[in-house]
């Protein structure tokens, strides 16, 4: 990179901070508010060194296990949480929460529109042990304008069992729902007699704001470890929080029927979890810069991006649309060539596992395919939309944003 164009970065980087300084220093005091809330959950269960130790066998009465439930669901402001490593994924842990409530004959109602990619399949798939498959039926409400449709919702409520929030926008072109949107949602469910559960996808949401959906009347909020909630030091796992008599059956889902949670052992030991945990509000608050740091350059040079800036962002994710295939894939490229891990790789396109389309995926991380660190995918079709998320500092996604200023300045003489 040739020095005046460093030396042009770096003024519009700077330009960029300073417009985000009012929204950097929410941001910061949201992090305080949860790093407060984290620290008293370890209080208050008195942690100590043997709950990081590992198990083996049945892991009967493993303290770092039960311990780990606890804290979660306290910081949450849930009644009981399931942590664990043996959970592969967020859509796993949705996948284990949703077949633990459900009965042949039951019904959901997803309120948020057509499920993410990967939980399509869990839910309608045809023969590969899906919801479907036992009986469980589905329907779906589209949200109107970037809230929700509580009109279409209401219509829709007879005989359902269980009714579904994605609170992140997956690869929709939408903004995240903010934790005031799901109380409203909420209330709104009871108010109308809806008395089943409320269930939250909670991925990418964590620590994003002071609430968390708990705490404004969700029954079960569900995500991944390497997202937000593991802090960019969990190598795997995944949690469910909630209303007791949901947990124990979600419980007996995860082991059998006659155990629950009195088994699992991990000889790894948690120290990784419990410190990813303590660690997860200062990390998201790192994430949350990076995207708005981008939001912002990218918003300067004419790339319309979600949310918009004028808005305080309700996940870690960022949704770029570009006008061409190739600038999409540079964007994600650049993402991959500033990875601390595989920065030699040249993205491309291809089939993963539960997607319909070819994606391209930039992860070049320490922890295979976690989305707290910087990364970036998506499907490389019209309207060709890059979605960024994490990093576990702003300097990384600073970094970042100078090789994509310089990569879009010199193929396509888009000038500051």
């Amino acid at each position: 990179m040739c020095w005046g164009y460093l030396m042009e970065n770096k003024v519009f980087i700077e330009e960029c901070e300073s417009r985000l300084k009012d929204k950097f220093e929410k941001i910061e005091d949201i992090a305080y508010f949860n790093q407060r809330k984290v620290l008293n959950a370890f209080s208050e269960y008195r942690i100590a060194l043997r709950h990081f130790n590992g198990t083996t066998g049945y892991g009967y009465d493993d303290e770092g296990r039960d311990c780990l439930g606890k804290i979660y669901a306290r910081v949450f402001g849930a009644e009981s949480g399931i942590v664990s490593p043996h959970i592969l994924s967020g859509t796993h842990s949705l996948t284990v929460a949703l077949f633990g409530l459900l009965r042949p004959n039951d019904k959901i109602l997803c309120i948020t529109g057509m499920p993410y990619d990967t939980l399509r399949p869990v839910i309608f798939g045809e023969g590969n042990g899906s919801l479907k498959d036992f009986g469980i039926k589905f329907d779906y409400c589209e949200l109107k304008e970037g809230d929700f449709d509580f009109t279409a919702i209401k219509s829709k409520l007879k005989n359902i069992k269980l009714v579904y929030i994605q609170r992140s926008r997956g690869y929709e072109l939408r903004d995240a729902l903010s934790c005031e949107q799901i109380g409203n949602a909420c209330k709104f469910l009871r108010d109308c007699g809806f008395s089943g559960c409320i269930f939250v996808d909670n991925c990418y949401g964590e620590f994003v704001e002071k609430k968390e959906p708990a705490d404004v009347g969700a029954d079960i909020i569900v995500g991944s470890l390497i997202k937000n909630a593991g802090g960019g030091l969990a190598q795997n796992g995944g949690y469910i929080c909630g209303k007791e008599k949901y947990i124990d059956l979600i419980g007996r889902r995860l082991t059998a029927p006659s155990i629950g949670l009195e088994v699992g052992s991990y000889a790894l030991g948690y120290q990784y979890l419990y410190q990813g945990l303590f660690l997860a509000p200062h990390t998201v608050s790192q994430a949350l810069k990076c995207s708005l740091l981008i939001g912002c350059a990218m918003s300067e040079l004419g790339f319309e991006n979600y949310p918009s800036l004028e808005k305080m962002p309700y996940d870690i994710t960022r949704a770029i649309k570009f006008d061409s295939a190739e600038k999409m894939t540079d964007f994600i490229r650049e993402i991959q060539f500033s990875s601390p891990v595989d920065s030699f790789v040249t993205c491309e396109a291809w089939d993963m596992p539960g997607y319909d389309e070819r994606i391209i995926m930039a992860a070049g991380t320490f922890v295979s395919g976690s989305s707290i660190e910087l990364s970036a995918d998506g499907p490389v079709k019209p309207p060709y939309i890059a979605y960024f998320q994490g990093g576990l500092t702003y300097e990384h996604g600073k970094y970042a944003l100078e090789r994509i200023l310089n990569k879009l300045k010199s193929e396509y003489s888009l000038y500051l």
